[in-house]
């Protein structure tokens, strides 16, 4: 008689479930998309419920951390990039660093690289990850956390940049079953690093499916069930980035940016208007209305069949 296969636990929560039960102040909060399938949503989230004393590890500091930033949940930020995705500057964050208005911000600066190398070392429980693009670079003498060491192979000195565990990794995806099997195309970034690394993950995808779309396209799923804790379905949760097959960046919304976080008071009636004046991120998409989503729909791009560079 064939044995049963028990079903897979059900790790399915509402973005508010997720976030009570794994965000904790004090803890160390990774938060990564590259560009693309950023956690935004999540972010609006911490702020809905209040989080301080937040570590932020974002190896690109956009502006979801500038509004967590202005909404006071973060005490100190760890990072290799900060701006407002090639469209200006953020506001809150330069306050903090230049002139630590309304207060200081603890501020831990790596290379791009060097922030991978810190999840590759933490993914795989590694005391240290060694890399050469510190040669030559002012980082180390204002981050005392690069480092050398001796090779014990060839006596050459290697910089070396430490693990980072986070207590929780939030990711944005395509799509996720249940379990949370997590499935992502297009510019992937360090996810699947970020997630093997922390302690607790929570997976944020834009459809929950059924186990037999996972298992029809095995390729495409790069973070496995076992290291997740929470799935949690939110439609349009990356906005403004982009969602690819589902939906476009928000371009305008990147370009007024700029202007909104500028000025303290505008910045702070925004945050009153979109994040604690929406009870979650359905409502914020409601209010954003379809003629403004119709206009971030994506379309077809099926690519030609082509015989050595000559389209047959």
């Amino acid at each position: 008689m064939p044995r049963s296969v028990p079903a897979p636990p059900d790790k399915t929560m509402t973005m508010r479930e997720a976030i009570a039960a794994h965000v904790h102040d004090g803890d160390t909060v990774s938060l990564e998309g590259f560009t693309h399938l950023i956690p935004t949503a999540a972010g609006h989230e911490i702020i809905r419920q209040g989080r301080r004393g937040l570590t932020i590890v974002r190896m690109t500091a956009d502006i979801v951390v500038d509004q967590l930033l202005a909404a006071g949940c973060v005490s100190k930020l760890v990072s290799s990039f900060v701006g407002n995705s090639s469209a200006g500057s953020l506001g809150e964050l330069r306050r903090r660093v230049e002139s630590a208005e309304p207060e200081p911000l603890e501020f831990e600066e790596y290379s791009h690289y060097g922030m991978i190398c810190r999840y590759l070392a933490g993914a795989q429980r590694l005391p240290f990850y060694p890399l050469r693009s510190y040669a030559g670079s002012d980082l180390p003498s204002v981050n005392t956390a690069i480092r050398t060491v001796t090779s014990p192979y060839a006596g050459e000195r290697v910089y070396v940049v430490p693990p980072v565990n986070p207590d929780v990794t939030i990711v944005h995806a395509q799509r996720a079953d249940r379990a949370g099997n997590t499935q992502v195309w297009g510019l992937t970034g360090v996810q699947a690093e970020a997630v093997f690394a922390a302690r607790r993950a929570v997976v944020v995808v834009e459809e929950i499916v059924a186990d037999e779309v996972v298992r029809s396209d095995p390729n495409r799923t790069v973070i496995p069930a076992h290291v997740v804790d929470a799935v949690v379905e939110c439609p349009r949760g990356a906005h403004p980035s982009f969602a690819q097959g589902y939906y476009d960046r928000d371009n305008a919304f990147y370009r007024s940016w700029s202007a909104i976080s500028r000025d303290p008071d505008r910045l702070q009636a925004w945050l009153a208007e979109w994040v604690h004046g929406t009870a979650d991120h359905a409502a914020y998409v409601a209010k954003l209305g379809t003629e403004f989503w119709a206009g971030l729909e994506v379309g077809e791009a099926l690519s030609l069949p082509v015989n050595y560079g000559r389209r047959l």
